[in-house]
């Protein structure tokens, strides 16, 4: 008599395992579509960094595009392996067969999100050391920096994803139109440095494609690194309250030179950790959104697209700049627009509706705006001894817009220029530079003198001296942005680095130049 060999079915605990794996698998999948879709491929960095920090005052608009987009495919795909996984774990050979199933799409469809948000390059940028920082890195601890005899303000006007692909294609950008004509005129007044033989701008690098990362590498000269480290993230972004304490930045600096330094946004300040970044670096005053409410410029209530539009911004900066610049001090005042976010911008009352792409709206609304702004500056009596630096903080997000628009291959450039600056320069076509060049640049803007116009990563661009993008390659240096570095783990992410800006004085001496004493 042959025995029948009988086979165990699924266990419900088995099958349960599995749909969660599967629910995991399906998450991260439709996940990294949506973020890829939504923002295009700036790294796995910004996704873990923004993961890592506050999301106090995201738009909604995101959140609902995530959950129709991202968690409820995620849902529907779920709940129909889990109705499989239960008429089938029953079956003495199909179940065996629907266990390595599932476990093998769920491999594919983490490897594919994997690759898909560059989690991979992450992975070996992560094991790759580089000596980038020890090799090259300008401590602004180890540099004199030389204020003139009266010191200028600085308004530094920064653009939420504004580049220069937005001219027209006859100009050197991608579009049919130029789309900033005001923006345009202004980089022609005054300077801008540009990669071709026009108007054009700098390249976004890793590190700096996101809007806390372009901030960082343009006020401090360095990029924002994500680390992996649980310890390095409680120290260094935030969760103890502070933000990179061991990184010096232009705020610092002038903050040290006897300047009053303030940050303008139109959303939470909170949100991606930018107001714990301002205050650890020598900033005196934030607002923002809730500030506007109190301040009387909106209604107690008031909220739209990220918190308040671009058209109350720049009327609130107005007014704080009219009351800072009664003080005796010098100031230094920053300001972030916000209505050409993505995705498809903000189309506030002053937009004309003159374009049938909504975010084409937004983006020549900002420009009349900044012109507008940059006309009231001009009649203002602190004018004359101010200078204006107008940039893009980082490449626009709005993936979707880019993809019907421009054409595949075209090197996009963050827009940037600057107005009123006691200096000149006659070698500011055809440069290859980045972002972490703009911090000693703006000081060089204010007329200081840099010991080796060298100051983090950056080189003033107003000086003979090539940017490290020139002398390396931009995509050698690009490449070793991203690349792990021992030296901005000990240095720039705790409060235990060789330069600590919170146990340090920074002041002045009788011939102005800024001295920095450790303690």
């Amino acid at each position: 008599m042959t025995r029948t060999r009988t086979r165990r079915p699924i266990s419900p605990w088995t099958a349960a395992g599995l749909t969660l794996l599967l629910f995991f698998s399906y998450l991260c999948f439709f996940a990294a579509r949506w973020f890829v879709t939504v923002y295009g491929r700036i790294g796995f960095d910004s996704i873990l960094f923004t993961l890592q920090s506050s999301l106090s005052g995201v738009q909604s608009d995101l959140v609902m595009s995530f959950l129709l987009r991202g968690a409820l495919p995620c849902a529907v795909c779920t709940g129909l392996s889990c109705a499989i996984l239960l008429m089938v774990r029953r079956l003495p050979v199909r179940g065996l067969v629907s266990i390595l199933t599932a476990i093998a799409l769920s491999l594919g469809l983490c490897g594919y999100a994997a690759v898909d948000v560059e989690l991979t390059d992450y992975v070996w940028d992560m094991v790759t050391r580089s000596q980038l920082y020890e090799d090259e890195y300008a401590d602004p601890a180890d540099v004199t920096v030389t204020f003139p005899e009266e010191k200028r303000n600085l308004i530094y006007i920064m653009l939420e994803s504004m580049e220069t692909t937005y001219l027209s294609q006859e100009l050197g950008g991608a579009s049919q139109v130029n789309l900033i004509p005001e923006l345009t005129a202004l980089a022609q007044e005054g300077i801008n440095f540009s990669h071709n033989d026009g108007v054009g701008g700098f390249h976004a690098t890793n590190g700096a494609s996101w809007t806390i990362g372009a901030i960082v590498a343009q006020t401090a000269g360095i990029p924002l690194k994500t680390p992996a480290g649980i310890d390095d993230w409680q120290n260094g972004y935030g969760k103890d309250g502070v933000f990179l304490p061991g990184a010096t930045s232009i705020n610092d600096i002038l903050d040290g030179a006897g300047y009053y330094t303030s940050f303008l946004c139109g959303s939470d300040a909170n949100f991606g950790g930018r107001k714990t970044y301002y205050t650890t670096h020598g900033t005196d005053e934030i607002f923002d959104i809730y500030t506007a409410r109190r301040d009387g410029i909106v209604p107690k209530d008031y909220f739209v697209w990220w918190g308040m539009e671009d058209l109350y911004l720049f009327e609130y900066a107005k007014q704080e700049l009219t009351e800072i610049s009664q003080q005796e001090e010098p100031f230094a005042f920053t300001m972030l627009t916000v209505d050409t976010h993505h995705i498809g911008g903000y189309q506030c009352t002053y937009c004309r509706g003159e374009f049938e792409e909504p975010y084409e709206q937004s983006i020549a609304c900002s420009s009349r705006q900044v012109l507008e702004f940059v006309n009231w500056l001009k009649e203002q009596p602190f004018w004359d001894n101010t200078t204006v630096v107008i940039t893009g903080d980082h490449l626009s997000m709005d993936n979707g817009y880019f993809e019907r628009n421009v054409a595949k291959g075209y090197d996009r450039m963050v827009y940037n220029c600057i107005l009123n600056s006691p200096v000149t320069s006659h070698n500011t076509q055809n440069r290859d530079y980045c972002a972490v060049d703009l911090f000693p640049t703006t000081l060089a803007a204010l007329g200081c003198t840099i010991e080796g116009d060298r100051l983090g990563l950056g080189v003033n661009l107003f000086s003979d001296r090539p940017t490290l993008a020139e002398e390396m390659g931009f995509d050698r240096f690009n490449t070793e942005l991203g690349q792990a570095s021992d030296y901005y783990a000990e240095n720039f992410y705790t409060a235990l680095g060789k330069f600590i800006v919170t146990t340090a004085v920074l002041r002045i001496n009788h011939e102005n130049i800024l001295i920095i004493e450790q303690l």
